[in-house]
């Protein structure tokens, strides 16, 4: 079996690898291609990765090219991982929020939006190329804004799509840790789209947790250990659910600004500075493991779900995954072909998401806007309409009103060298 990575210069890709050497056995793995436009740093990771294998006696060859659809060519799977413009264009996106005293975060606001506009043209052209040269594979997609990405692909193209995101699965660690319990042994009835999603029911061994593990969270003091849960009581007592993490963008807003314009540094100049310390290590002939810096890079254990997604594929295992997928009915009151970021089980006809309560009306409310936000970005970006970025970018539950919408826009394009009529 082939599997190709697209953006396989990445720092992260140490972290499939470091998974796959794991599984690589039981998935009949014989090739991995890491295809990169970035001639340093695909030299640079894919003699590191080939390292690693060598060093645990992999049974799977590493390459490396520049063609993408060489790479692609007979693909089982093909993991998107790339990034347009790299952190340079995501150190822009946040300034550009800044100035307008918005969110320019990669996935949410309008920084999700120009990074989604910069992403779906090469996202398109990548589907012509599986469609092409490998009809059958799975496209695996962890390319932010991951739930629009994955949108674009599996609602205007043929190609079989999952998307990926590490918050649900970090939040199910989390809970586990908390509850001293293991992780296989937590099944979380999380609902959402991508970056947008709750908890509502948390389930161990069988049994229901959730009326125990709500009211330690919406007490006042709330459970120290569980990072990253600076949700107000109040607002979890109301919800009777666990917001995510980025649900802090939409929550807390005023107060999330506020941090990060107090910042010295965006989170691309530290994620830069990171992948610089990364790469010295790379360089490293001696560097033969993952190094435990990466942890430090983000999107951790991302390697462990698209790893574990592909082995269900591959070996129909009926397990069950928190995944990005066409609701199909799962959450009632969406429409069915809307992809949502929802518990699915996952075997060799890929994901099929369980069916769930319909939404509250607080998170109908959000979850309606931002997928009506999400769905003429796509526009936009297909059809190059600067009308359709326009309502886009007002529509979108972080972005500037209507009034201002327009100075935004332009900025936005003009820093992305867009032009859109």
């Amino acid at each position: 079996m082939k599997i190709a990575i697209i953006g396989g210069g990445s720092t992260y890709t140490p972290e499939v690898i470091d998974g796959l050497l794991q599984l690589g056995g039981e998935l009949g793995l014989t090739e991995l291609v890491l295809m990169d436009i970035d001639d340093h740093r695909l030299a640079v990771v894919g003699d590191f990765a080939k390292r690693m294998v060598a060093h645990a006696g992999g049974a799977f060859q590493v390459t490396t090219t520049k063609d993408r659809r060489a790479a692609i060519d007979g693909a089982s799977f093909v993991l998107s991982q790339f990034r347009v413009g790299g952190q340079q264009a995501r150190h822009q996106d946040i300034l550009l929020g800044l100035r307008h005293d918005l969110i320019g975060q990669e996935t949410t606001g309008i920084g999700g939006m120009a990074k989604a506009l910069r992403t779906l043209p090469v996202t398109m052209d990548i589907c012509r190329d599986v469609r092409e040269v490998a009809p059958n594979a799975w496209i695996i997609n962890f390319t932010n804004p991951s739930g629009l990405i994955t949108e674009a692909i599996l609602n205007h193209t043929e190609c079989r799509c999952i998307g990926l995101c590490n918050v649900p699965l970090e939040m199910k660690m989390v809970i586990a840790r908390f509850l001293g319990v293991e992780d296989h042994e937590v099944l979380l009835d999380s609902v959402g789209l991508n970056h947008l999603g709750w908890v509502r029911k948390i389930v161990v061994k069988g049994e229901d947790v959730t009326p125990r593990l709500l009211e330690l969270l919406a007490s006042e003091s709330g459970p120290a250990n569980i990072p990253d849960m600076d949700f107000a009581p109040e607002l979890i007592r109301a919800l009777n659910a666990v917001p995510l993490y980025y649900n802090r963008f939409y929550y807390n807003t005023e107060r999330v600004l506020a941090n990060l314009k107090a910042k010295p540094k965006t989170r691309a100049q530290e994620v830069m500075e990171i992948e610089e310390k990364l790469l010295r290590k790379y360089r490293d002939p001696k560097q033969v493991i993952k190094p435990a810096e990466l942890d430090q890079r983000g999107g951790a254990f991302y390697s462990k779900i698209a790893v574990e997604l592909i082995d269900a594929i591959v070996n129909d295992r009926g397990v069950q995954h928190v995944v990005n997928v066409k609701n199909a009915g799962a959450i009632p009151n969406l429409p069915a072909d809307n992809v949502v970021e929802i518990a699915s089980t996952i075997d060799k006809n890929g994901a099929t998401p369980l069916p769930t309560a319909p939404l509250e009306p607080s998170m109908f409310a959000l979850i309606a806007r931002a997928k009506a936000y999400e769905q003429l970005t796509i526009r936009a970006a297909l059809e190059q309409s600067y009308d359709q970025a326009f309502k886009a970018i007002f529509t979108n539950p972080l972005g500037p009103t209507a009034d201002r919408a327009r100075q935004v826009l332009d900025d936005l394009l003009q820093v992305n060298l867009l032009r859109y009529s």
